[in-house]
């Protein structure tokens, strides 16, 4: 089952956390696990806001074979990012926070692939399993 958001405010970003959280405690993440996946959907679904003018969030129960998980694929049609690697950087900022969203999120899921492409948009997908 995949539920989708469309992100274009900041209200749409509290309901991706919502929804992040509901899903979490269903397929039965700790409450650590929880907490860093609710906080990195939070830096993405923001990203997507700010960074990609909006765009949609699907969340979605996955099963690994011994364990279940969720999976949240973040997607824009914004300017895309012209230097991954720079702006996977810790400390790495265009907006004059602290630089911590791509990377810190990264460090916060199990899997996390993002593909851009400049004109044209980002997808970022990120996936927690219960341990």
């Amino acid at each position: 089952m995949t539920e989708r958001i469309t992100v274009s405010s900041d209200q749409d970003v509290v309901r991706v956390r919502q929804l992040v959280r509901t899903v979490a405690v269903s397929v039965k993440l700790s409450l650590v696990d929880q907490t860093k996946l609710v906080t990195a959907a939070s830096e993405l679904a923001r990203n997507t806001l700010v960074y990609g003018g909006g765009g949609t969030v699907e969340v979605s129960r996955v099963d690994g074979g011994r364990r279940p998980g969720i999976r949240i694929v973040f997607a824009d049609q914004g300017p895309g990012i012209a230097d991954l690697d720079l702006a996977l950087t810790d400390g790495y900022t265009t907006g004059g926070g602290l630089g911590l969203g791509l990377s810190g999120a990264r460090r916060l899921v199990d899997e996390f692939e993002i593909d851009t492409k400049v004109g044209e948009g980002t997808s970022i997908t990120v996936t927690k399993w219960c341990r």
